[in-house]
């Protein structure tokens, strides 16, 4: 019996094809409310980040997450992604 294929996605920091467990989602609901997403199944676009400091610093400069989100992003949702990244 075949086993099941792991979805990828693609990091908006390094652009690099991960598994979709290793990466972190970040929601844009439908009602224009940015938010980590935990479980990875919250309704509305999505984009993934690797759980490390250095894809985010570069997706804050590039401005990849606004870019793939196609939605303004405040900077309380990088330091809240910062705060998660330290506790881990």
């Amino acid at each position: 019996m075949k086993s099941k294929s792991q979805p990828m996605r693609t990091c908006v920091g390094c652009g690099e094809p991960k598994s979709k467990r290793e990466l972190i989602r970040v929601a844009l609901s439908p009602e224009g409310i940015i938010s980590i997403d935990k479980t990875g199944k919250a309704p509305g676009r999505g984009a993934y980040i690797c759980p490390s400091m250095d894809c985010l610093q570069a997706a804050y400069k590039g401005k990849k997450l606004e870019r793939s989100l196609k939605h303004g992003v405040s900077k309380d949702v990088y330091e809240t992604l910062q705060q998660d990244l330290e506790q881990q």
